[in-house]
């Protein structure tokens, strides 16, 4: 399937723009140049989706700017037989980048309108690899099992020992953590023998992460 992309320098300065603040993985810079961004944002933003910036979504939520997502997925080191759990659907558009670089993507959102709406974006984009539910990110079904990889798209203040549970051994967990009102600190989880290893990588800012599923929208 075939969809009309940006100018050739628009989206040239793209993936330079990526490379240039640090991005290296191949496999993250062609998944990254092969979702387009502008089918996820509002026909309102269209004109800026491939643009280095953050941009309003349905809900009040956003859809983080590109490098964020860049650097957010090379930090989780994927392999393709992993299975990964999102929690924070939004657009779709990070579920579509991990879909092209593992085996499972179960994406969670609290919002229907955004879940159902990223749901069709994927289909249309032929990422069968990729599930996404109305629930609870708090709250994950016992049934999901265990993961190889855990991502957060949403601010937590502290990140649930119940979701830490849920990563299989080596696993990592990638959240932002902190304050819902200020920045917060992008850190890295790893599940080992030993118990769970902490890392602070860089200061970011995202919408809060609420716990329920929301009564609206």
């Amino acid at each position: 399937m075939s969809f009309v992309g940006p100018p050739p320098p628009e989206k040239m300065m793209f993936q330079l723009n990526l490379r240039r603040r640090g991005i290296s993985d191949q496999a993250v810079l062609r998944a990254m140049d092969d979702v387009p961004r502008d089918l996820f944002v509002a026909p309102p933003h269209r004109d800026e989706a491939w643009r280095d910036t953050a941009l309003p979504i349905e809900c009040g939520q956003t859809i983080s700017q590109p490098f964020v997502v860049a650097y957010m997925t090379e930090q989780l080191q994927l392999q393709r037989d992993h299975r990964v759990l999102e929690i924070g659907t939004g657009s779709g558009y990070q579920a579509a980048v991990l879909s092209r670089l593992c085996r499972q993507v179960l994406t969670l959102e609290r919002f229907k309108t955004l879940a159902d709406t990223a749901r069709a974006r994927l289909e249309r984009l032929e990422c069968h690899n990729v599930e996404v539910r109305v629930g609870d990110g708090f709250d994950v079904p016992k049934e999901a099992g265990l993961f190889d990889r855990i991502l957060v798209t949403a601010a937590m203040e502290e990140v649930p020992e119940a979701l830490l549970a849920r990563l299989d051994l080596d696993g990592i967990l990638l959240a932002p953590v902190g304050p819902q009102s200020g920045a917060q600190n992008l850190v890295k989880f790893r599940n080992l023998k030993g118990g769970i290893e902490r890392k602070q990588l860089v200061a970011v800012r995202f919408v809060p992460a609420l716990p329920g599923i929301a009564r609206e929208l």
